[in-house]
């Protein structure tokens, strides 16, 4: 599973990078909880939240059977 998390994480990573961000990795858990960093501007975005769980998490879990939720970390 951590392979198909980083495949898919380099998909969404220029959507990010167009903003001025990027997503970081932390960990995958054996119970299918992603963990994540957002940095540079998506670090501090009001916007994060929409970003990790409508943009990071849903995309996780339509391409990666075994995702539950992808939930960021500091």
């Amino acid at each position: 599973m951590l392979e198909d998390v980083k495949k898919v994480l380099d998909l969404v990573r220029p959507a990010l990078q167009a903003d001025g961000g990027d997503v970081e990795l932390v960990e995958v858990t054996e119970d299918g909880v992603v963990k994540v960093k957002l940095v540079g501007a998506c670090g501090h975005c009001p916007m994060s939240t929409m970003t990790l769980k409508m943009g990071i998490e849903r995309t996780l879990k339509e391409k990666v059977p075994g995702v539950k939720e992808v939930v960021s970390v500091q």
